[in-house]
This record gives C-alpha cells, sequence and structure tokens, in this order.
C-alpha cells in the first residue's frame, strides 16, 4: 500500500519493509493510452496514496510501480485550472485523488472553541456520500459543556447525525472521556480526519497515541498553502492496527463534482423520501405535494439540515467547478 507521495516519490508498505518507488515511464503511457482510447477515462493522479500497487525492486534498494490494483473507493476532487487559463479549457480537467480505498471518513467537530460549524459537517458528510465512504462524526472538548453546567448540550446539537444513522462518539482529549471509543472505531481501518482549525484533531491523535498527533501536524504544515510548498500526503500508522490520515485539503473543499437534482440522495433523511414527491424531478424547493418539506414540516426532517440542503443545492447550481 502506498503510505506516503512526495513530490513525484511514493513510499509503498510491503510485507518486508517501505520502498520508495518511482512511476516508470512505460505505466505513464498506458494510463495516457487509456485516456486517447476513452474519452471517457478521467485524467488524474495515476498513484495515490491508500492505492494498492504491485512494486518492482531494483538493485538501488529503490522501486518502480509495475501496477496499481483497482480502487474499491476514493475521495477525490476536480483540480482547478492552471493558473492565468480561462473556463474554456474544460479538456484540461484534472481528478485529484485525496486517498484512495479509505475505511472510513471521521469528522471531527468541537462542542465549543470553536463553536460548531454544523453546515460544514454536513458538507463532509454528502462529500463521503458521494464517494461511498462510510462516515463518524467525534464530537470533541465536551469538557467545556460540562464545565459551562450544560453536560446534555453536546448531544441535543449533534444527536440529530445519530438520528438518521451516523455512528456519533463523544470525546475530550483533555480528560480521556471518550477516547477508548473513538480508538475503537479507528483500529484496523484506513481512516482520513477533517474538521476545521482548533477541533482537537492533534489532541485526540495525541491522547490515543503519543506522538502521533504531532505527525499528523508536521504533514498538515508541509501540505499548506503555498505556491512553492512541498505538496505531501502521508498515512501516519496506528499502534493496534491501521492508519489514520488528515488531510488539510478537505476542510475547505467545494463539492466540484455533485449536480444539484442528485444531492437529495446524498442526504440520508432525504433520500427514501424523493419516490413520495408527486414530481419525479422535484427539487424539493417549491413544487406541490412535495414529500420532503412535507416530513420538514412534520419533524421528520430537521429544518438544519433541509437548509444544508437548499445551501448545497445553490452551490451546486450557481458556482463554477474551477472556483
Amino acid at each position: 500500500m502506498v503510505i506516503k507521495a512526495q513530490s513525484g516519490f511514493f513510499t509503498v508498505q510491503t510485507d518486508a519493509a517501505p520502498i520508495v518507488c518511482r512511476i516508470p515511464g512505460r505505466l505513464k503511457e498506458t494510463h495516457q493510452r487509456r485516456i486517447n482510447l476513452d474519452p471517457d477515462f478521467p485524467r488524474g493522479d495515476i498513484v495515490a496514496v491508500g492505492d494498492r500497487v504491485q512494486v518492482l525492486e531494483l538493485e538501488s534498494g529503490m522501486g518502480e510501480i509495475e501496477a496499481v490494483e483497482e480502487r474499491d473507493r476514493a475521495l477525490t476532487r476536480r483540480a482547478p485550472p492552471a493558473s492565468g487559463r480561462s473556463a474554456e479549457y474544460s479538456e484540461d480537467e484534472y481528478r485529484q485523488i485525496i486517498i484512495a480505498n479509505p475505511d472510513q471518513a471521521v469528522f471531527v467537530f468541537s462542542v465549543a472553541e470553536p463553536e460548531p460549524r454544523l453546515r460544514m459537517l454536513d458538507r463532509f458528510l454528502v462529500m463521503a456520500e458521494e464517494a461511498e465512504i462510510p462516515s463518524v462524526v467525534c464530537v470533541n472538548k465536551i469538557d467545556l459543556a460540562i464545565a459551562a453546567g450544560e453536560p446534555d448540550y453536546p448531544r441535543e446539537l449533534f444527536g440529530l447525525y445519530a438520528d438518521i444513522g451516523y455512528p456519533v462518539v463523544y470525546t475530550s482529549a483533555l480528560t480521556g472521556s471518550g477516547v477508548g471509543a473513538l480508538r475503537a472505531h479507528l483500529t484496523g481501518k484506513l481512516s482520513v480526519l477533517a474538521g476545521p482549525s482548533g477541533s482537537g484533531k492533534s489532541s485526540l491523535l495525541n491522547a490515543m497515541q503519543p506522538g502521533l498527533g504531532l505527525a499528523a501536524r508536521r504533514v498538515s504544515q508541509a501540505t499548506g498553502k503555498g505556491r512553492h510548498t512541498t505538496r505531501v500526503r502521508e498515512l501516519l500508522p496506528l499502534g493496534g492496527g491501521g492508519y489514520v490520515a488528515d488531510t488539510p485539503g478537505l476542510r475547505t473543499m467545494a463539492l466540484w463534482d455533485v449536480e444539484p437534482d442528485e444531492l437529495d440522495a446524498y442526504f440520508r433523511e432525504i433520500a427514501p423520501l424523493v419516490s413520495r414527491c408527486a414530481f419525479s424531478n422535484c427539487s424539493h424547493i417549491h413544487e406541490p405535494e412535495c414529500a420532503v418539506r412535507r416530513a420538514v414540516d412534520d419533524g421528520g426532517v430537521a429544518p438544519e439540515r433541509y437548509e444544508s440542503y437548499l445551501r448545497l443545492r445553490e452551490e451546486a447550481a450557481e458556482r463554477p467547478w474551477w472556483l
């Protein structure tokens, strides 16, 4: 499995030991031929972190990636056009693989400091649903609610996500509460962590495994913004088995590949209602006999989740993908 990608070099974890590899020209040529023969085959990353690959070890001790196995799933985005190019160059669309074959995405939000942005959480959940990646919601800093005399506040705020079927873990990196439950979710799996700055991801990782959060922060800093910043993606091993990836690019990623008419399929509580609407192309905004709006009125769909659906639909309809 590819566990690190940096500047054209890929570290591959084999049964024996990690090997630093490059992509040989013949593999690039094969990829290009597929693009030339199939106009629907996406241009994009040939190898990504999380990929399972076949490696040829060279006498120098380095290796070459001979083949990439088919991905079960991938978290992707469409990279924006090169600087200075206009939108007319649609043939230059490039599919960037943030991580291949993740078992789950863990979205970490704090109860306070900073205040939780549930619309951002809804965006992340839609992204994961579109990519068919299971999601876990981690609610951190519950000690702040307890100190404020509101111990029930975290569940009052995030309980609706448990109601619609997402695992929700309540944690405090400070006291250790819930850290064991979070560790159980991560052990033996390849997990992607995402969330707003200050939500406590590094502190949680350190609470589970000393030094792990510091390693994640180092990767995050190396993957920061800036034209000349070294691009690094890396999976960090967990002591009990499994890997974790802290992906800074996921924090602000737009819904590049979601069409407005398919958005309702990525809201778990809305999707089953679509077939009950009077119109097959119902937008759930203004049409009569809309089962979704009726569910909002009846309490079957939380108003805040419906509001997120409306805002994301508006974004998908109006935002050019390259912005």
